[in-house]
């Protein structure tokens, strides 16, 4: 299962720590592949090629084999995207979001989410506090932002 003390975030301030892809147990990626299919349409996944080690991993178990932001943020040495002096580009801006964005603009898809699949497959976008913090630890936005998220 997932290991809340194993912090990872990646490129695009995903929450890589609280992904289900990231579990060994194929029933638990099994369910999180359902919920995105059932509540956002993504009809790619399956519990097999889902399985990931986070985008910051040396190899090649990722989620996302079509991600921009990675190969990207990688060839150019950053941690974050919000490092780059070209955030927010195309490669990474739909990759920005909060679960609060997701359930106001799909309120009418996730009206019957239950606890267990908003946890297993939504919990994770929340990118924006991750990439605020980098952007004002870049010197990219005020100190004071900090208070607000």
């Amino acid at each position: 299962m997932i290991k809340p003390e194993d912090n990872k975030v990646g490129y695009c301030g995903y929450n890589c720590y609280l992904c289900a892809a990231r579990s060994d147990d194929v029933n638990i990626r099994q369910k999180m592949v359902d919920t995105w299919r059932k509540y956002l349409g993504h009809e790619n996944y399956t519990a097999e090629n889902v399985a990931c080690e986070g985008c910051k991993s040396t190899g090649d178990k990722i989620a996302d084999k079509n991600c921009k932001a990675r190969p990207c943020a990688r060839d150019k040495g950053l941690e974050s995207c919000a490092q780059c002096d070209d955030f927010p580009c195309n490669k990474v801006k739909h990759l920005i979001t909060n679960p609060l964005v997701m359930l106001t603009y799909r309120a009418a898809q996730f009206k019957d989410i239950t606890e267990e699949e908003y946890n297993l497959s939504i919990q994770q976008w929340n990118s924006m506090p991750n990439l605020i913090k980098i952007l004002v630890s870049e010197g990219k936005l005020p100190r004071f932002i900090l208070s607000r998220i």
